[in-house]
């Protein structure tokens, strides 16, 4: 990993055509501009880490699952 250093203003370039501007910093967060091409996705990580995990219980909840599942519920309401 690649770690910079920059002030506000300041940028890094990924490629030729990725650019990463600071645009704001705070006590607690730092604002990032990105200049792109438009058929670049840009994605916030946790937004993709929890697709993935809905997508993998979508697919572990087939109807056994949901049987199982109700099958404790109602042991558990006794």
């Amino acid at each position: 990993m690649l770690v910079i250093t920059r002030k506000t203003s300041e940028s890094i370039l990924i490629g030729d055509d990725i650019e990463v501007v600071v645009s704001e910093i705070g006590a607690e967060r730092v604002k990032l501009a990105i200049r792109a091409p438009k058929g670049v996705p840009i994605l916030r990580r946790e937004l993709v880490e929890t697709e993935d995990v809905n997508r993998e219980a979508n697919a572990t909840s087939g109807s056994p699952s949901l049987g199982r599942l109700k099958d404790l519920l109602k042991k558990r309401e006794k």
